[in-house]
């Protein structure tokens, strides 16, 4: 099941996406988490926690969940 993530500006970076997600807690997780985990972007691997997401961009984390973003 993929679950959707609303933003309403152009775009958010993975950091904020895994935030928002609540995949993580607080910002200063980010690293960490990226560092642990796998993050697929759109099918690639991601570990850039900048990273700009836009509606239609679909983030994968294997044993978390499927995630696709919209406006």
């Amino acid at each position: 099941m993929t679950t959707e993530i609303q933003i309403s500006t152009e775009h958010i970076t993975l950091g904020q996406f895994l935030k928002l997600a609540d995949v993580i807690q607080t910002g200063g997780m980010v690293k960490w988490f990226l560092s642990e985990h796998e993050v697929y972007v759109n099918g690639e691997l991601e570990e850039r926690r900048g990273r700009k997401l836009y509606p239609g961009d679909e983030v994968i984390i294997p044993d978390m969940g499927e995630f696709i973003i919209i406006s």
